[in-house]
């Protein structure tokens, strides 16, 4: 069952960083603890704790991996006029390093996967080149649908790496605001989800995080990431007795577009809106249920598989 509550935003004295970057000495790892964490105790607990060795690959194959190219100082420039991200999702040049991030993470986690897993992840590594980047395509635009969908959260996984990489190297000083506040300034993607966070210059400051390449952006409390309508937002919850999950993780719903995205409070624990969002999978099929859809994705998860 779920609850609605009502919601009264907490203004901040001071003004919030706009953008925060990720952090690419401890995303992934931390992550992985995160995973780790909820894992115990849940019904979902072996996959959890998959896509924890996941995370643990991603986080070896970033530390190995060479600097990529960023945008030339004119491309930057031209992204700062126009408001627009430096490191499009969809039209980035991206490095074909991403392929050995890939192959790294299936070699990493192919000795604690699941049997079907296994068969998916011998299938990646003996596509080639050009499929491999057609399955990337398809990951870029969200079409989380369709054959080989099993694939596509391995896929995933390494393009995070990628995004992620050029995103810390960017660093906030080249990362725009947007005119469009609901997508990540610094890819263009959409959010997994946000997080209110506990402590520090950003206490009880909202932050979209993106589902791509880790970067988190303000967005003001109470304020629909998807269409930025402000009336007609609630709050929908599970009643549990998992104090680690109990009220820490809610479905902010939109009356305008009939669309939500889950917010993630900090407050007692180290969060992690990738994690946290897969470890409440029963609240998304409550709010689907009461006619409410997803407007950003966990690439982790692929919906059509």
């Amino acid at each position: 069952m779920t609850t609605t509550t009502p919601f009264i935003p907490i203004k901040s004295s001071s003004e919030p960083p706009h953008v925060i970057a990720p952090d690419p000495a401890t995303i992934f790892a931390t992550r992985a603890l995160r995973f780790e964490q909820l894992a115990e105790g849940h019904t979902l607990s072996d996959w959890l704790r998959f896509l924890a060795a996941i995370s643990r690959a991603q986080h070896r194959a970033l530390q190995s991996l060479p600097a990529l190219a960023l945008p030339d100082a004119a491309q930057l420039a031209r992204a700062r006029e126009h408001g627009m991200p430096p490191l499009p999702a969809q039209s980035w040049p991206r490095d074909p390093l991403w392929q050995g991030s890939l192959r790294q993470i299936a070699a990493a986690i192919a000795d604690v996967a699941p049997e079907p897993a296994r068969k998916d992840l011998a299938r990646l590594s003996s596509m080639n080149s050009e499929n491999l980047e057609a399955l990337a395509e398809r990951v870029l635009h969200t079409e989380l649908y369709g054959d080989d969908v099993a694939l596509l959260p391995y896929v995933a996984a390494a393009l995070q790496v990628l995004w992620t990489a050029g995103a810390a190297r960017l660093g906030v000083s080249e990362i725009a605001t947007l005119d469009v506040p609901g997508v990540c300034p610094c890819c263009g993607f959409l959010p997994v989800a946000s997080i209110v966070r506990g402590g520090g210059e950003t206490s009880n400051l909202r932050y979209l995080h993106c589902a791509l390449c880790n970067t988190e952006w303000n967005l003001v409390r109470v304020k629909c990431s998807s269409c930025d309508a402000n009336d007609g937002i609630s709050y929908r919850h599970l009643e549990s007795e998992d104090i680690k999950t109990a009220g820490a993780v809610r479905a902010e719903t939109c009356e305008a577009c009939k669309s939500y995205l889950k917010i993630v409070y900090s407050e007692r624990d180290i969060v992690d809106p990738v994690a946290d969002d897969l470890a409440t999978l029963a609240l998304d099929i409550l709010v689907d249920e009461a006619g409410y859809s997803r407007s950003g994705p966990n690439l982790l998860l692929a919906p059509g598989a």
